[in-house]
């Protein structure tokens, strides 16, 4: 595991909740390919409205009609790892949007671990 604190990089990919690739959520995919490169920590946030390329409205509405929702992958390391990641994007997200952030992480650390 990472152990992470001070400067990092963070890419968020923002895609749809319904997609897909090889018959299972594209979120899932791109989260376990980030565990495999060894990177500090992924997360997948499910939005509650938006709209992206396509101009459509997504949103939890009771009324609407909208099942698939905006989903942004957050995923933090050092920039070098998370550059030699950014390929394993390339061909699963083929809509979507990517976007890089420097970042600087505070590591916080769960009671009774030896940190």
């Amino acid at each position: 595991m990472t152990r992470l604190t001070g400067r990092a990089l963070r890419v968020t990919v923002f895609i749809g909740e319904n997609d897909i690739w090889h018959h299972k959520p594209l979120y899932s995919e791109i989260v376990h390919r980030a565990h495999k490169a060894g990177l500090a920590g992924a997360s997948v946030l499910r939005g509650i409205e938006g709209f992206g390329a396509s101009s459509l409205i997504h949103t939890s509405r009771l009324l609407s009609l909208s099942e698939d929702l905006p989903v942004a992958i957050v995923i933090v390391d050092n920039e070098e790892l998370v550059r030699a990641f950014l390929p394993q994007l390339d061909e699963p997200v083929s809509e979507g949007l990517v976007i890089l952030d420097d970042c600087e992480v505070i590591r916080y650390v769960g009671r009774g671990s030896n940190a």
